[in-house]
Formats: structure tokens, sequence, C-alpha cells
């Protein structure tokens, strides 16, 4: 559904109405396309203080843009604060950012490097603790379309580990994440192969559920953008749609109900190879409040959203149908995070999600050489949103750091990097795919 107040703000008309009544600017975000894989201008490579891990310039030379230490006009500005191990160390990244972070270009990207607190020394602790919250309010304060995250690498550990990371927090990718916190490991899953970065899925084979229509069915074109050989999963009951996205993309249908007691069967059936990529999407809604929910309604959210979740998922690790090397990415929901009125059933099945995400990762790169990652949506352009009554959605809309909705593709970017082969270190880790959304910050 088209949002007329973005446009509207787009207008020389506009722009000035909206700014005399103080209300939301929202700039047009510029997401991927063939003809803009990449930012356009120099990165500027700062540093507060000494740097604590290795390569890090040597990474960002790969990182598709001209990197510089010095410009008027950058498209990102990547903060190495690895080093800052006390308090009056955050000077140094005051003293970094300060007279730079006006120049960003509109639609720019700022990411500080940190590491993980540690729990031995409290000093570094909480200098690096405060980075989270410095993050946290410069999203609030860019404007323009710009977005700014934290990326924490393991102490004593390499750049590279965030190679994947970088390359997509600093490109159009992620032009609807703001404000987030990822914190890598020390990679214990099998590394994938290497890759062409055209088409880094060439070769796997990935699944998505609830692929017929919306999210699931952008989840899959991105995917099979990016060279994977694509299954689309759905309930029997949305054959028709199902099919249509299948034959557009090239993917394979398969209608099968995933709360069916044989779904990992099926599955597995169908995937003799094995499969690289698993995306549970797969998801209902049926909101009222607790009083007034019956049993039924409570169930069946459950049973779909998060028990079929678990149990597919055990059982395809346990038969070794995910390879090594493989990647698990689920869909949880703001929802699951900050709840929400109406959907006491549909917030716990996502915070559910989280808890199987936190807990399985590091069990299943240990065990299983697969990571467990899940993105988190905020209000999302779909069928679903444009029925909510108008003023329940322009709020929606309005109540992030980019001011807008955010489009099923950018949650599908989000899903495909963390399937990458080369995101290994990416694992435990809940992506909110929100624009920085006010709802549980």
């Amino acid at each position: 559904m088209a949002d007329r107040y973005l446009h509207l703000t787009g207008t020389a008309p506009g722009r000035f109405l909206t700014r005399r009544l103080g209300l939301p600017q929202p700039a047009p975000l510029r997401r991927w396309t063939l003809e803009t894989p990449r930012l356009e201008g120099p990165l500027l490579h700062l540093t507060a203080g000494a740097s604590a891990v290795t390569g890090v310039a040597e990474v960002l030379s790969r990182s598709g843009l001209p990197v510089v230490g010095d410009t008027d006009r950058p498209a990102a500005i990547v903060l190495d604060a690895t080093g800052v191990a006390k308090a009056a160390g955050l000077g140094d990244v005051h003293a970094a950012l300060h007279p730079v972070v006006r120049s960003l270009a509109p639609g720019g990207r700022i990411v500080v490097l940190g590491t993980v607190p540690s729990p031995e020394d409290h000093h570094q602790a909480a200098a690096q603790q405060a980075l989270e919250g410095f993050v946290r309010s410069l999203g609030k304060e860019t404007g323009r379309g710009s977005t700014v995250q934290l990326v924490r690498i393991p102490v004593g550990g390499a750049a590279q580990a965030a190679e994947s990371t970088l390359r997509f927090l600093l490109s159009p990718r992620s032009a609807y994440v703001s404000g987030q916190v990822i914190e890598l490991t020390t990679a214990t899953a099998t590394p994938g192969p290497a890759a062409d970065p055209a088409a880094p899925l060439t070769g796997r084979t990935a699944l998505v559920t609830g692929a017929a229509r919306g999210i699931g069915a952008a989840v899959a074109s991105v995917l099979a953008r990016d060279g994977a050989r694509v299954i689309v999963l759905d309930v029997p009951g949305a054959r028709e749609e199902l099919e249509r996205t299948a034959d557009r993309l090239g993917a394979t249908a398969l209608p099968l109900d995933i709360t069916a007691p044989d779904a990992a069967d099926r599955i597995a059936a169908a995937v003799p190879d094995g499969l690289g990529v698993l995306v549970h999407n797969a998801g209902i809604t049926r909101d009222r409040r607790l009083a007034n929910m019956p049993a039924d309604r409570w169930a069946s959210v459950i049973e779909v959203n998060l028990d079929s979740v678990l149990r597919t998922t055990d059982e395809l690790l346990k038969a070794g149908v995910i390879a090594r090397g493989g990647r698990i990415v689920a869909t949880a929901s703001i929802a699951g995070i900050a709840g929400n009125t109406g959907q006491t059933n549909y917030a716990a099945s996502k915070a559910g999600i989280i808890g199987l995400v936190r807990s399985l990762g590091p069990r299943a790169a240990a065990d299983h050489g697969v990571t467990v990652n899940a993105v988190a949506p905020g209000f999302i352009e779909t069928k679903m949103t444009a029925a909510v009554p108008l003023f329940i959605r322009e709020a929606g809309r309005r109540m992030n750091s980019l001011s807008q909705g955010g489009l099923p593709v950018d949650v599908a970017e989000a899903v495909a990097w963390f399937a990458q082969p080369d995101s290994t270190a990416v694992n435990g880790q809940v992506l909110r795919v929100c624009g920085q959304s006010l709802l549980g910050a």
C-alpha cells in the first residue's frame, strides 16, 4: 500500500507544511537494485584510541566503497572503538564523530565497532556497554534515511569475522535496519566455501515456509536472486498462490501444513541432497484480548508459530538434513520483544522464537556446524498491515527513527545475510528489521 505521507513530504509544499507543524520528515530509502548495488561515496575510517582487533583496514578495503581517512561527504563512517576500555576513552568516541556526523550523506551508514563487554573487567564492560546507548541514541538523531549500528567483535578476535556483517550494513540492503547491536562469535560453525559475491548461495538449497505471499515470498525471491535453489512451502489451501510464486522464481512448490506430524519427513524427502538454508517464516495471528480469547485461538498460534518450528528443527537437525555449514533463520517479531495489545498468543510465540535462537545457536554450531538466527520485523507494508485502521497504521509507520514502514524485501535482505556462507560468526542473533522502532527500544 502506498505511503501517501512519505510522498507528500517529498514535495516542496509538503516539506514546508510538515516542518511548520513539527511532523516527522521521512526520507525515501535507497534499497538494493542492480542499478544501485552500493552506496555512493567514500567510507570514512576512524579510530577511537588504539584498535583492539586486527585487520579492520583490510576488511573495509573489500567493502566495495573507497576507504579514506578524511572527506567532506562520506557515504559511510566506520568508527573502530574496540580499544575503548575505560570511561575516559569514550571521549575519543565523541572526538572522532562530533566533527563529521553532520557531513554524512543522506541515506548514509555509521557503524561503530566494539568488543564484547568483559565479565572480569567492569571498567571495560562499562565502557563497551556505553557504546550501545550511544549508538541507539545516535540512530534517533541522524535523520535523512541514515542508520547507525554497533558490531561487537570477540575480544582478541580478528575483523575478518565481521566481513559479511559489514558488507551488509554498509550497503543499501540494510536500509531499514538501524539502532541494532550485532554480537559476533568465535566461529565454531562450519564456514561455508568461498562464495561468488554476486551469487553467494550458488549450490545451496533453501527452503522457505509461509512462502506463498508477503514476507515469505520476498525471502524466497532474494534467496533465488543470490543463487540458491529454492523450495517454497505453504499450506495446501494456498497452493495456487504458492505455485505462482514458484513459477515466478523458478522454484519448487511444496504444499504442506508445517504442523503436520510428518512435516519434517516430507521436507527431508523433498531435499535428498540436504538443505543449506532453512527459513521458518510460516505464521498466523488470531488476535483477541486474553480475557476474550478461547483456548483454540491460543493453541493454534502457538502450534503454527512456535511448536512446529521447534519440532521440525529438532527432527531435521537430528536426521542430518541440514548440512554442515547450513543456516537456520526464523521469523520473530517486535511484538515478541515489546508486547502488543490483543496479541498475547502471538507475542508469546515470537518471544519463544527468540528463546529458541539464543539457546540453540551455540549448540547447533558446536554439534552440527549450523548457525541459528532470527529476524524480528517491525511495521512492514503487507496486505495484513494495509487492513489495519488508518490512524493505527499511520502510528505504526511513524513510530521509528526512519518515520516509515519497511518493505518485505527489507526482511528478506536480512535473511539473505544470515544465510550467506561467510556469515559463520553471526550466530544466536535476533536482528530487528524495524527502522529502530520506538516499541521495545
